[in-house]
């Protein structure tokens, strides 16, 4: 009895050992590949371009996978690359993916290897700038399948590794990202049966990785509201229906919606009016007003509910005021969801990929993501890497999207090394 207890202690002593441990040799591969992985990023992060524009990047991606023993694949949702390794061995197909597109930003960074590259958007004149991170993402992509086919001996299956244009969304009239993806037969062509991917964190430390079960970032819906009232001079309002005042009525009452309609006990939601057009000179009060904005929401029931709700609150306060109002709410992209049984079986990867200590669970982000549609076909995960400087307090960190956005480089290599460690233990350990 006595022998049999030491051997069951004795084996699951050198499981949790073996749980607790990165892969030296892998280890080792990926510390060899930091400066590339840099200075893959800084050539993106110096030749950004928006989304279903990425040519030069798609290029670029290809080029760095050509020597590797891949199937490749460029040109899928206009300009993805889709890269497979075949281990020869049986097991899962897997997914891994980075989004590859910009934003129409001009950035402040001061950086020897900052964007100066200027294009047209919407008609207007714009900076682009990598300032969301999708130039680190495509580098550790680009650095994983390198190391996984470096140690392809170790994993078992296949493993797709998907560059995605589009994340931010595609040109007005245009399709793209995961969506067109999805709808050109990624995983009927590829077969991929799980879906991982990260999101580096601007706020988060370096070092640092944060997960949750669940509903994880929101759904995004495009919100148009046009405001119609009678058009007149500016200085007799009484002889029109001014769209303006009743414009800003509208934005007044669709926070009360948030504020004082929605159980934010359950989960977050946000209505944010961003754009508001309308008028052509001081003294004329126009006939038109048109508002947008999105709206986010964590839960299908809220969001459903929201919606219902916007649209009699717009309704009823343009009729007030003797004006008319048309809600158009277009559906973007459903919430991030994150398997609760495949993500409890990967917190102990990213443990090992990290240390246990520097992996905490988060709260639900209203921010989206289009990794959404992945996870509404295969269970999948996804997950936050850090990108902030330990050092610099918090309050000066700039958020996702802006000029001033800036990530802490010391912090890639983990994502190299968390996706290393998920597609490992997914496959099966040896």
């Amino acid at each position: 009895m006595r022998f049999i207890t030491l051997l069951f202690l004795l084996v699951f002593c050198s499981k949790l050992f073996s749980q607790t441990n990165f892969d030296k040799e892998v280890a080792a591969t990926i510390k060899s590949l930091e400066q590339d992985l840099i200075r893959w990023r800084r050539h993106l992060h110096a030749n950004p371009e928006l989304s279903n524009r990425e040519f030069n990047t798609m290029q670029y991606i290809f080029d760095v996978l050509a020597p590797l023993p891949l199937t490749i694949e460029k040109g899928m949702a206009k300009t993805g690359v889709i890269a497979v390794l075949d281990t020869g061995k049986p097991g899962p197909v897997i997914g891994v993916r980075a989004d590859i597109d910009a934003l129409p930003v001009k950035e402040r960074v001061k950086l020897d290897f900052a964007s100066r590259v200027e294009t047209q958007y919407e008609g207007k004149t714009v900076g682009v700038m990598h300032a969301c991170g999708h130039d680190a993402h495509t580098a550790i992509l680009l650095a994983t399948a390198k190391v996984m086919c470096t140690h392809k001996d170790k994993l078992k299956g296949k493993i797709v590794f998907v560059f995605q244009p589009a994340e931010e969304g595609a040109p007005v009239g245009e399709e793209g990202g995961a969506e067109l993806l999805i709808k050109e037969g990624l995983f009927k062509k590829y077969g991929i049966q799980t879906m991982f991917g990260l999101h580096i964190a601007s706020g988060l430390d370096a070092g640092k990785l944060q997960y949750k079960a669940g509903g994880v970032m929101a759904a995004s819906d495009r919100l148009e509201i046009k405001i119609k009232g009678k058009q007149t001079h500016g200085s007799r309002p009484w002889a029109g229906i001014d769209p303006v005042v009743v414009s800003a009525q509208v934005i007044m009452g669709l926070q009360t919606i948030i504020s004082r309609q929605t159980d934010l006990t359950r989960e977050a939601a946000v209505i944010t009016v961003a754009q508001v057009n309308g008028g052509v000179r001081n003294n004329i009060i126009p006939e038109e007003v048109t508002l947008i904005g999105t709206i986010r929401t964590l839960d299908v029931e809220m969001q459903k509910s929201i919606h219902s709700k916007i649209h009699r609150t717009v309704v009823n306060i343009a009729e007030s005021a003797g004006a008319t109002a048309e809600v158009s709410i277009t559906q973007g992209n459903p919430i991030t969801y994150n398997d609760p049984k495949l993500t409890a079986k990967m917190l102990a990867s990213l443990e090992i990929a990290a240390g246990e200590e520097n992996v905490r669970v988060t709260v639900a982000s209203t921010g989206a993501e289009d990794f959404a549609f992945y996870a509404k076909e295969v269970p999948s995960f996804f997950f936050f890497l850090g990108g902030k400087d330990p050092k610099m307090s918090n309050f000066d960190v700039a958020p996702h999207h802006t000029p001033d956005f800036y990530l802490d480089e010391s912090g890639f290599v983990l994502g190299v090394r968390a996706f290393y460690q998920l597609v490992y233990d997914i496959g099966g350990r040896d």
